[in-house]
């Protein structure tokens, strides 16, 4: 990926409401913050995040092959390949 092409790869995140909690840009650089939202860790099934975490508040259709799924929940969103946890995402709000 050009280096061109990050600054409006973050824009999109931010816009999008997308990891705005963990995504930091100082001039033009971007960085991580740790952050300390609870959420549930890759590999973990549907069951289990639905067990600790309760009911999402959207769940949305899976798209594509393989499926992947995204729960919403109040402080991040989380994605499934098939029924497995891919991504936890801090969403900041």
């Amino acid at each position: 990926m050009s280096s061109r092409a990050v600054p409006w790869l973050v824009a999109g995140l931010l816009l999008t409401g997308v990891a705005a909690a963990e995504t930091i840009v100082v001039d033009g650089q971007v960085a991580v913050r740790a952050n300390d939202v609870e959420h549930p860790a890759r590999g973990a099934t549907m069951a289990t995040v639905e067990q600790r975490f309760g009911a999402p508040s959207a769940k949305h259709a899976a798209v594509g092959q393989p499926p992947i799924t995204r729960w919403d929940y109040a402080h991040f969103a989380v994605f499934f390949e098939n029924d497995r946890v891919i991504h936890a995402v801090i969403t900041g709000s």
